[in-house]
């Protein structure tokens, strides 16, 4: 995807706002199942952009799938169209992000992880200043908290991810927002008040960067955002980590890995929800793992 498609998801975006397109993204495994069960070509928006069925030509005006098309947004099959993107709702806005199935390795996903990182979010508080979204991908979790800082910046190492993440700041009508390339917090330079970040924290056999963390896990990537945050972050700075922790026989291995590096500072941690990803205990590198579970750390230096 070039820079100059930005253009072309806002319009498509624009467009599915002002028909009030709403869709809520769903699990991989629920959207096959869905699928699945029907097969049929795509009805309504949400067929389109939502579940991406293949669709008939006249199904949309013709301005927007000009845009799609010469964008290449779009590509004929034998059974009409198909998007090669996503649109999914939080709140008011709507964020653009890949196509189902996420299988690229630079896949930019959103999906029911975003929507609880999002709640964990905007039920903390934050202090005033710089606030770096730390593997941004579509950007959503910087650009909801948009509002309450004075400076966002999105980073992510992900050429696809920044492009998303640029359209969604566009949609979203956040002024205050920048975007950079960053391995985690090295290119960010100015003094930083907050860290949020949702990084990848699975072990991923396909190596998508937006799912394997590295580590034994997964957690690997977390631990390294959780190190150069501290580092960065200046006093009374917070971060605000959303991740998984494989529990093995009972015991957290992500806190007891974590725990070391929290000397010195407040901290406070919280499992969100005991049980996602359950179908990744099926893959190897959880053959021990009893769950998996997402939570919440939030670190402030004194």
């Amino acid at each position: 995807m070039e820079p100059d498609l930005v253009l072309a998801l806002v319009d498509v975006g624009t467009f599915l706002k002002a028909s009030g397109y709403n869709f809520i993204a769903v699990t991989p495994d629920t959207h096959r199942r869905v699928l699945a069960r029907n097969a049929r070509g795509a009805q309504t928006l949400r067929d389109v952009f939502g579940w991406n069925r293949a669709f008939e030509r006249g199904l949309l005006p013709a301005h927007v799938l000009d845009v799609l098309v010469s964008a290449k947004l779009a590509h004929e099959t034998d059974d009409g169209y198909r998007s090669c993107l996503r649109y999914a709702s939080l709140g008011a806005q709507l964020f653009a992000h890949s196509c189902y199935p996420t299988v690229q390795a630079d896949a930019v996903f959103f999906g029911p992880d975003t929507y609880r990182f999002c709640r964990a979010l905007t039920q903390a508080s934050i202090p005033a200043g710089t606030l770096v979204d730390v593997g941004c991908g579509s950007g959503v979790g910087g650009i909801m908290m948009a509002r309450q800082a004075q400076h966002v910046i999105l980073a992510d190492i992900n050429e696809q991810a920044l492009l998303f993440a640029r359209a969604n700041m566009v949609l979203a009508g956040a002024r205050n927002v920048t975007i950079v390339n960053s391995d985690v917090l090295s290119e960010v330079t100015e003094p930083l008040s907050c860290v949020v970040c949702n990084p990848p924290y699975l072990r991923d056999a396909a190596g998508r960067t937006y799912r394997d963390g590295g580590g034994t896990f997964g957690e690997g990537l977390a631990l390294r955002i959780v190190s150069e945050s501290i580092a960065k972050l200046r006093s009374g700075g917070r971060l605000l980590l959303y991740t998984g922790a494989t529990i093995v026989d009972g015991c957290d291995t992500f806190l007891h890995k974590v725990t070391p590096l929290l000397s010195g500072v407040h901290s406070h941690y919280e499992e969100l929800d005991p049980d996602v990803f359950g179908d990744e205990l099926d893959n190897a590198a959880y053959i021990d793992a009893d769950r998996i579970a997402a939570v919440m750390l939030t670190v402030t230096l004194p």
